[in-house]
This record gives C-alpha cells, structure tokens and sequence, in this order.
C-alpha cells in the first residue's frame, strides 16, 4: 500500500478573498506586488531532525504513522521519542557559516530567505526566553544563536527574510500533556474543557512570535505552520498575535498557511505546480524541495536541475512564486547535491533571469511547449522553451510574437531572423544558443 504524505496540510478556504477593509489592507497591497516581484526564495528546515536524518519532526506524532513507516528513527516508540528529545544534547553544527549560506543562495538567484524558527517539535532554533529546548541553551553544545546568524548574513546579501514558525509545539506541556494519552499532532486535550491550560499556552506562543519579531532585525515575512493550529478549538487570537508581530514590522506579510481569511496574505500550495483551473486568486507560492524531504536525509534522491528550472519557470508563467526547500547537515554544510544544483539554477538565471524577476503571467492556458512572462509595462515579453523540447521551427503565433517585433536570443543578445513559410513566419531554433541545462528564452519586444 502507498503511504500518503501526512506532511501535506488540507487548506482551509485560502484562496478565498477577504474583501473586508483592515488596518493592513492598503499595506499589503503594496508589499505583496513588491513580494511578486522576488519570484525565487530558499527555505531551511532545519533541527534536530537533521541529527536524526529523518523527516522534520513527524515520527514524534504517534498518530502519524506514515512519518515512521519503513524509515522509523527507532522501532519501539517510547524509545524514539526519548531519543529524539536528547538530541538536543548531541546537535552541534560547528561548520555552519551563515555567510557561505547566504553567499551560496545569492549566488543562486534567491531573492528571499525563510529560516525555521522552531518546528512541530518544539526545538527553538533561536534564542527564546521562553523554553530551554533551543539551541545555544543550557542543553546545548552549541552556543550560538543561529536564527541570528543567518537573518543578519542574508540581510548583508540584500536578500529579504522570513521566519517560519510553527504554531503547534509538542514539546509544551501545554500544548501536549505530560501523561500517557496517545499524542497526534493536535492539542492532547481539549481546549475548550481546559481554558487555563490553553490560555497559557497561547500567551507562550505570542511571547515567543514578540521575540521573533522584536529582537531580530528587520522580518518581511512571518510564515505561520502548522495548518491545524490557530482557529476554532486551538485559537490563537491570530488577530492580536498579527498585531504584536506588526509592533516593529509595519509591513510585515504573515502567511497563516493553509488557514484562510484575514492573516493567510497569500497562499503557498505545496509540493506542487497549480493547474491551469487551480490557479489561486489570491498571491501564491509553491513550495517544493529540491529533494524528497524538506530537512536533511541521509538517504534523500535530488530531483535534477532540469526539472528544478522547468518548475520555476512554469511557477511564474503561471503567476506565482517558487521557494525550494534545503535542508543543511548536521554539521551545518549544504550537500554537494544541493550546491550542484544552486550552482546550475543561479547560472541560467544570470543570463535569463531578466525575462523571470519583476515579470508577470498572463494566464491564457498552456501554449506547448512555450512558458510566457511579461514585463509589467507591457513593451516585452519573454517566452522559455526546455531544452528538451525544442522543436525544429519556432512559429511566432506559438510565442504570441509578431512580424513587426523585434525578437532576441536571451542567451546571446543577438536578434533573430524571422523566416516565411507561406503565410506563417518562424524562426529557425539552430539560430538560437542553448544553454548547458534548463530552457532557452526568447525576448519578445513590442514596436
């Protein structure tokens, strides 16, 4: 039997527009146009799960199984769960340099940088005042306060910054309690029968978004998981949370994935490109890794660069963002795996990269094998071909071209000769430069 991916949160109305007016409208306006202008963003998972080398924090969830399911990090559960807590006592990534990371993503055309505060398991990746489960704390070998290190290294790379953090904690004893109930990723109880357990465990959560937020430079985006938490039975009171994380960041883009309404600023469909009718209405972001798991596994495949530049170019064809998942070592390296691949994306985005950044999609439906994206004035287009379906004659009904435009090889810089055949005017794609991998590109420009 296939087993389903538990890690894949159910959205909840989030391509739904909230037309009602908030102190953030006028605000968001303006900063999500500058947000679609990024296009390409990293995101780190990263923790005790990379000691462990299993998927993020999941196997600690009794009720996921699919998470332990022929990779358990320990076969007997109680065991992995003691286990799993005492890395804490073991992760120690003393290579990890925030500015090779940084350097590393730049180089690579990332736009943006979103960085793992603290997963489902409750393991602080910064220094909270508010648990001692957190790196560089007592427990830790590590005394460094990595949260720190990179938001202030990719800032230096002119890179915006976003913190991701998880609005579940299984490592609260009041988010799961301390006694033998079988614990799934939810509240252990019920919050509505015990109010003053819950209500504690709320003002730990805004606490710890005021650190985030407070003590740490400037924040673009508060991106908000655990799809579960924070409406209905598990209310947060997202709206006074919104307003403690805006204090110092005035124009602060939350993203309550998967959640909808007011504080899911846009919406972030994961492991997949939307379809032409699923195109969401509100800003979007795929998120995608560059392997199978978003944080380090030792035994991870890679999907290849190919694909990763194909993908992206689709993302925005389609009007959306890409963040492609990296997940660090133990030590705190990139893989070579990854590096590789960085290496071949920030490579073709320097010479196509102007046909992908501040460009927008005018969503006609698929035009095989053509991806289209538009400069937002209208003069230009730019239409991007993989390598590996170049056909022989390129029509220019095909790249919605016509014969008075002036039409050029990105790669090159050099104009394209337009020939006739009957009625139809094409180019030859022997005219045109391919690069090592990804996709050709064609800069359309209107007389």
């Amino acid at each position: 039997m296939t087993v389903i991916r538990g890690d894949i949160e159910v959205a909840k109305n989030s391509d739904v527009i909230d037309h009602n007016i908030y102190p953030e409208t006028e605000m968001l306006k303006k900063r999500l146009e500058w947000f679609q202008d990024l296009k390409l963003g990293v995101i780190f998972h990263y923790g005790l799960y990379a000691q462990a080398g299993i998927v993020e924090s999941w196997q600690l969830s009794q009720k996921d199984e699919w998470a332990r399911t022929g990779r358990a990090f320990r076969q007997d559960f109680k065991q992995l769960q003691l286990d799993y807590w005492n890395l804490i006592s073991k992760f120690n990534p003393t290579q990890l340099d925030a500015k090779k990371w940084a350097k590393t993503c730049k180089e690579a055309g990332f736009k943006y940088c979103i960085f793992t505060t603290k997963h489902h398991d409750g393991f602080n990746m910064f220094n909270t005042m508010e648990s001692e489960y957190k790196i560089g704390g007592k427990l830790s070998p590590f005394k460094r306060d990595i949260l720190k290190e990179v938001f202030e290294a990719f800032r230096a790379e002119e890179m915006a910054i976003g913190a991701y953090y998880s609005k579940a904690d299984w490592y609260s004893p009041f988010y799961w309690l301390d006694d033998e109930t079988i614990k799934g990723r939810t509240a252990s109880y019920d919050p509505t029968a015990h109010p003053e357990i819950w209500a504690r465990y709320k003002e730990f959560v805004h606490r710890q978004i005021h650190e985030i937020t407070h003590n740490y430079g400037t924040v673009d985006l508060l991106w908000l998981d655990a799809g579960w938490c924070g409406q209905g039975k598990e209310d947060l009171d997202m709206d006074q949370l919104a307003e403690i994380a805006r204090e110092q960041q005035e124009e602060l883009i939350i993203v309550d994935r998967m959640m909808g309404g007011r504080h899911e600023n846009y919406v972030t469909p994961e492991r997949k490109i939307p379809s032409y009718a699923e195109i969401p209405n509100k800003p979007w972001e795929s998120n995608i890794p560059i392997g199978n798991d978003w944080g380090y596994v030792p035994s991870d495949t890679f999907k290849s660069s190919q694909e990763l530049i194909e993908t992206f170019v689709e993302v925005v064809a389609k009007g959306g963002n890409l963040i492609l998942g990296v997940g660090p070592t133990p030590e705190g390296t990139f893989t070579k795996e990854e590096t590789a691949i960085l290496n071949d994306i920030g490579n073709w985005l320097k010479i196509y990269g102007h046909g992908i950044y501040e460009t927008r999609a005018k969503v006609e439906g698929k035009i095989s094998p053509w991806q289209l994206t538009y400069a937002k004035d209208e003069t230009r287009h730019f239409a991007f071909c993989s390598i590996n379906q170049l056909p022989k004659r390129i029509y220019l009904n095909e790249i919605k071209a016509q014969i008075t435009d002036q039409l050029v090889d990105m790669k090159t810089g050099v104009r394209l000769k337009i020939y006739h055949e009957n009625e139809n005017a094409y180019l030859n794609v022997k005219d045109i430069e391919l690069p090592k991998v990804g996709m050709i590109g064609i800069e359309i420009i209107t007389h």
